[in-house]
């Protein structure tokens, strides 16, 4: 089946009858379950090996640091060699670390907390970025902005449902294993799920600039500015939505405790949150907008923070899983359009890191909203914390609404886009 035939039915099932899409759609989520796995396993072995919260703390923070704000930076390694040439030494070091770290945590108190958190922070700079990776790939495989979009709702979701399911899967299995045994399974995943991916035809087909320009494209500290400053807006409007994410997490919890629920009804009330973004993933991806894509961005985030507003008005935990599932709604939505102005703002030579800076910026977000949120909690009842995330999102549509520009909306084939040829067919 060619590109073209399938881009005249641009619906899910097409996304996945692209030559190669479903077996690169699929190494890719195996490796990126990882990254729901590894933290949080990391996180309780060295709890069981320091004795101290606090340490775990401040390992798992450079962890976190590492690998999130060194992400624009492992994607340039990308664009610059390419996936294959580039993934593969990084997650050699990745699984290497992993590996390391492991011993070192295998008996309480044998290692000073520098070590585990220098090679923590050695594990995290070396993070294979598989999902920006991947949208580079889907903005290969689907031949126009119609099926790019639903692609991006796809992936959108699969993510969501993987962070959801990892943690799911270290209680399972540190049930009747030791944390080790959690870290060794997500490293198996992200080795198997990276060499299965980098030996798809679709990613050997994802070659460097210079390779088909014949020019060598070096990376610098003024060209990441370049590509930043071309992307600034779905930045802006992730880091916005990560932070009032962010500070829901925590608000759930106070509401939890000051009513005198249990664990389960936070679980299950995020859950609704994280239920509604699917939902609203797949919607979005399914409707054939006529609404640009610059005008959606800031009416998503406007979407999100009114919903927030109506979630401090909860009296009770029902309610408000109802309130945070329509939040939800919009969140998936307002990603996959930050991804998909990044991807076409952004030159063939940067698209892997566009796609880095967005992650990035929810990452960074979600970290400085969880920050913020204690100050919030500790100080203000939770109705007005709801109400200040909602602020943070009106905020974030202000913003990300003034000077919209929208690319035309014409589909552009792959040819059209990199003028480079096209996947071949299986």
């Amino acid at each position: 089946m060619s590109s073209t035939s399938v881009a005249r039915r641009p619906s899910y099932a097409a996304v996945l009858r692209i030559p190669h899409a479903r077996r690169t759609f699929a190494a890719a989520l195996l490796g990126r379950l990882s990254y729901g796995i590894v933290p949080l396993s990391a996180m309780l072995a060295v709890i069981r090996a320091s004795g101290s919260y606090a340490v775990a703390g401040t390992v798992m923070a450079l962890f976190g640091a590492t690998s999130v704000f060194l992400s624009p930076a492992r994607a340039a390694l990308i664009d610059r060699y390419g996936p294959r040439r580039a993934l593969v030494p990084m997650v050699t070091a990745y699984a290497a670390l992993l590996g390391l770290l492991t011993v070192l945590v295998r008996r309480p108190g044998a290692v000073s907390p520098l070590v585990l958190g220098a090679v923590t922070a050695a594990a995290g700079a070396c993070t294979p970025p598989l999902g920006p990776t991947m949208r580079a790939v889907w903005g290969r495989l689907a031949p126009d902005r119609a099926l790019l979009q639903r692609a991006y709702s796809l992936d959108g979701v699969a993510e969501e449902l993987l962070f959801v399911s990892g943690p799911l899967l270290v209680g399972v299995l540190v049930g009747f294993a030791p944390p080790t045994a959690a870290i060794v399974f997500g490293t198996v995943l992200i080795v198997v799920g990276t060499a299965w991916f980098v030996t798809s035809p679709a990613v050997g087909a994802v070659r460097p600039v210079e390779a088909d320009t014949g020019q060598e494209v070096r990376p610098s500290r003024e060209a990441g500015r370049s590509v930043l400053r071309g992307i600034l807006r779905p930045v802006v409007a992730a880091a916005g939505v990560g932070l009032t994410l962010g500070v829901v997490d925590l608000v759930v919890v106070a509401f939890a405790e000051q009513r005198h629920y249990g664990d389960d009804a936070v679980a299950w009330t995020l859950a609704a949150l994280s239920a509604g973004s699917a939902v609203g993933g797949l919607v979005n991806g399914a409707v054939d907008w006529r609404i640009p894509a610059g005008v959606r961005l800031p009416l998503t985030a406007a979407g999100l923070g009114v919903a927030l507003l109506g979630a401090g008005l909860a009296p009770g935990f029902g309610t408000l899983a109802v309130a945070l599932g329509a939040a939800g709604f919009f969140v998936s939505p307002a990603l996959t359009t930050a991804y998909l102005i990044a991807d076409d703002a952004a030159a063939p030579q940067a698209r892997v890191r566009a796609g880095a800076w967005v992650n990035t910026g929810v990452n960074a977000g979600s970290t400085a909203g969880a920050a913020g949120a204690g100050l919030l909690v500790s100080g203000m009842p939770t109705a007005l914390c709801f109400a200040a995330a909602g602020a943070a999102a009106l905020l974030t549509a202000l913003a990300t609404a003034r000077g919209t520009r929208e690319p035309s909306a014409a589909p552009r084939t792959v040819r059209e886009r990199e003028g480079e040829e096209a996947v071949p067919a299986a």
